[in-house]
């Protein structure tokens, strides 16, 4: 099949709120228009909404102007604030733009800082700030400025409690077995600084590992065997989505990625024991998200949970 992305050629959502989302659920990636399926979904049902928009002008399926991006968001995000629960999370990675043309030319546009302030005054909780850190980022034709090594994940919550599991996300501690089994006879507890309260370092490894900060690093990978003809342009790394996966959404719970481009959030949030669904506009990136949550699955035993590092 051939991609046909013209407003009257993909189909549209149930409107039947219960059957949106079981269909979501059972087909991992449905071909339709992310801002007709999310107003269909039930309220409060999704534990984490997960996804990478297309960026502004960046590429063929993406050709909002960054003056009217934020406008453009606005209708999505409105819609996944009335279906998230209570404890539910949205995390949003994006990227900002070097103007091409118009006032700021040669300049980094804002709109990526001005859509996180429309967010949080529309009701959703910035929370946090992480840095996706690219450590094989290509260069490129960027004028007076090094190459593009990182990018924005916003993490926001519906609600004042929401769900996070910093255990699931903990690192190896740097330090050596035998410096850790010194630490742990030291008496002396808390020591405090003209620079404030420092940590009681008898019980700074109780945890089975470490706090893994809010810089995550994950390699980009190029040359995609995932997407038509043979790549897709902009594939997420799964250790970037399995590290929200596992921290914002309990296991069996909902996750559901808008904008599923070739299926990482839903093949990630399966594989780690999650439900989880997402909606694609191009129709071509359909048929490569099924066939690759189909072949993830075979590659699992029944009842196997197959966790990515």
């Amino acid at each position: 099949m051939t991609g046909d992305d013209t407003p009257g050629a993909v189909p549209a959502a149930p409107r039947d709120p219960d059957i949106a989302l079981a269909r979501l659920v059972e087909e991992g990636v449905v071909w339709g228009d992310a801002a007709d399926w999310l107003v269909c979904l039930p309220a409060g049902s999704v534990d984490l909404f997960f996804t990478s928009p297309p960026y502004a002008n960046a590429r063929r399926y993406s050709e909002i102007h960054p003056d009217h991006y934020v406008e453009w968001f606005v209708p999505f995000a409105e819609a996944m604030l009335n279906a998230t629960a209570e404890s539910g999370s949205f995390v949003l990675n994006i990227k900002n733009r070097v103007a091409a043309s118009g006032a700021l030319r040669g300049q980094r546009h804002p709109y990526v800082y001005e859509l996180v302030l429309e967010l949080q005054r529309m009701g959703w909780r910035w929370l946090e700030t992480y840095i996706w850190s690219k450590p094989n980022a290509i260069p490129g034709r960027f004028g007076p400025r090094t190459k593009d090594s990182f990018e924005y994940v916003y993490h926001f919550a519906k609600g004042s409690q929401p769900y996070f599991d910093l255990d699931a996300i903990r690192v190896p501690y740097r330090a050596s077995e035998q410096e850790i089994a010194r630490r742990r006879r030291d008496q002396n507890g808390r020591r405090n600084t003209e620079a404030g309260f420092g940590r009681d370092r008898r019980f700074t490894y109780d945890k089975g590992g470490a706090d893994p900060g809010n810089v995550i690093e994950a390699s980009q990978a190029y040359n995609q065997h995932w997407g038509p003809a043979g790549q897709h342009t902009a594939v997420m790394p799964e250790g970037l989505a399995a590290f929200f996966v596992r921290a914002a959404c309990p296991h069996g719970g909902l996750i559901v990625d808008p904008f599923a481009g070739s299926g990482t959030t839903v093949v990630v949030a399966r594989r780690h024991g999650r439900l989880a669904g997402g909606v694609e506009l191009h129709r071509e990136y359909v048929e490569v998200s099924a066939q690759r949550v189909a072949s993830d699955q075979c590659e699992s035993e029944p009842g196997e949970l197959r966790l990515a590092v």
